[in-house]
């Protein structure tokens, strides 16, 4: 990192500071700093999914997987994504944006008190609230790994950077100002990520590099199921995926929910799908080229931040890194919108006692919870190393955890589950935490002895799966039958766009 280099990235964080500023305008209201008012542009909002779906752990972790695994990493990370948003955009998106236009949501979990009852609402809020702070925590881990790889800054430092600028813009402006800079770092990015792609490409002889590159690598790294990376876990991820990304993932069903229309909620998931499958291509081929170029490299989560400053000149090194820090200010500060809601709307409320405050409350709440939630992820962040570093915790820990929370709360917008109530969902959430204590925690000798392509699919795959089974077994044995949770699945399901706002108070009610 040279002067021009920490000037561009200087120039980035203010530019992101000030966009924040600027957003501060447009909320008014709980609504305005949680859904943007309901009246955010399809493009804008498909564009903010797709960068609130990823962070710098792409460029450390997955580019340790890349170095050393080879296209696998596109396969069952990227294309499934890209999958698992087309099978689920006629399903989910627009149950999401009818969530919020006939029951005035704010929260995604904020429907589940009548689907189910409060004490699912409340397990599911809680766990959902603790598990998304080790998740960020590792995003930040990842961005300061990187600060630390071009200019020697220290975790501490490169942590309490990254995360202070995400956490002042997101204070101040909410989801606009989340979905503004995610649009302005997506242009950044796409300007980084060209520029590293044309500086491997020359260094390799030009063009033809994208092909010749794979006759050079070793034969394993062109194939789609590798090691660990098989056709199992490859499933079983697509499945993580579709849940995570149709809006088991909290910030990502804000962008849904955000939408005006069921229609423009699709279209977003549509181009969020797009991007995932093309843009990724671009992103990973230097990581994939890596091993010819640094060979032999001892730690392969630095091969991305090396590349760049071993081709890079002046300049160009601040504004790839810059492209880096986006994807992680992007996602965190998407995370902590998507957290204050949930506790804003849902947790606050059960500890009051149904007492709701008024908007002006909720919106100073929001900005507090949004400034705790990002306070207590930088802490978890310098202690990453204590639950298996950037990959443990984003592919594990997150990646098992996920299902037994997303599972109660996607399919219980489907008629096709309507049996399976709050019994469901409780059995459902707590069995897939016991599979992944029971994994993770008591059997883990016995599974490391099992062939070393199943212990990472096995550890995903035991709590999705557990989750999934009970979930449906529950429903089918000990149906629940309530009359609000009939009429709000009608709700939801009905396209008609003459269900009445009367109606939707009711079921609320």
């Amino acid at each position: 990192m040279k002067i021009l280099d920490w000037l561009v990235l200087c120039i980035y964080f203010l530019v992101m500071l000030g966009m924040g500023f600027w957003a501060r305008a447009k909320v008014k209201t709980a609504s305005d700093f949680f859904t943007a008012g309901g009246v955010m542009p399809w493009w804008l909002s498909g564009i903010s999914h797709h960068m609130s779906g990823y962070s710098s752990a792409v460029f450390v972790a997955y580019a340790a997987i890349a170095y050393t695994a080879g296209f696998s990493i596109y396969i069952w990370w990227a294309c499934s994504i890209g999958i698992a948003l087309i099978i689920g955009s006629n399903v989910f998106p627009g149950r999401w944006s009818r969530l919020r236009q006939r029951l005035d949501i704010i929260s995604p979990l904020e429907y589940l008190a009548v689907r189910y009852n409060l004490p699912a609402q409340q397990i599911l809020a809680w766990c959902g609230a603790l598990l998304k702070i080790f998740d960020v925590g590792a995003k930040w881990t990842a961005a300061a790994i990187l600060l630390q790889v071009f200019a020697h800054v220290p975790t501490l430092w490169g942590v309490l950077l990254t995360g202070s600028v995400t956490l002042i813009y997101s204070v101040v402006g909410g989801l606009w100002a989340d979905a503004l800079t995610d649009m302005s770092q997506f242009i950044i990015q796409v300007l980084a990520g060209i520029v590293m792609l044309v500086a491997v490409l020359t260094r390799l002889g030009g063009i033809s590099g994208l092909w010749t590159i794979w006759g050079r690598l070793p034969a394993s790294h062109s194939r789609p199921f590798v090691g660990q990376y098989t056709l199992a876990f490859a499933i079983v991820y697509l499945l993580v995926n579709f849940l995570s990304y149709n809006g088991g993932t909290w910030n990502l069903a804000q962008r849904f929910i955000a939408a005006p229309t069921a229609t423009a909620a699709r279209k977003a998931a549509l181009l969020s799908a797009s991007l995932y499958l093309v843009w990724p291509l671009v992103l990973f081929y230097p990581m994939w080229a890596s091993p010819l170029l640094l060979p032999h490299l001892a730690d392969p989560s630095q091969s991305y931040a090396l590349l760049t400053k071993t081709l890079l000149p002046q300049g160009l090194i601040g504004l790839v890194l810059a492209g880096m820090f986006a994807h992680t200010m992007a996602m965190t500060s998407s995370d902590a919108n998507a957290i204050s809601a949930v506790v804003v709307r849902d947790i606050l409320p059960a500890l009051r006692k149904g007492q709701r405050p008024s908007d002006r409350i909720q919106l100073l709440s929001g900005r507090i919870c949004t400034l705790l939630f990002l306070s207590l992820s930088m802490f978890i962040a310098l202690s990453a190393d204590h639950f298996g570093g950037v990959i443990g915790l984003v592919i594990l820990w997150y990646g098992a955890l996920l299902g037994p929370i997303a599972i109660p709360m996607l399919f219980g917008m489907l008629n096709l589950f309507r049996r399976s109530g709050a019994n469901a969902a409780i059995a459902s959430w707590a069995v897939g935490a016991i599979a992944f204590g029971l994994i993770k925690f008591v059997f883990p000798a016995q599974i490391a002895r099992l062939p070393g392509d199943l212990t990472t699919t096995i550890t995903i795959a035991g709590p999705v799966l557990s989750s999934l089974v009970v979930f449906i077994g529950v429903g089918l044995i000990w149906p629940m039958k309530e009359p609000a949770a009939d009429r709000l699945l009608k709700l939801i399901n009905d396209e008609d766009a003459s269900a009445t706002a009367q109606a939707s108070h009711h079921t609320i009610a």
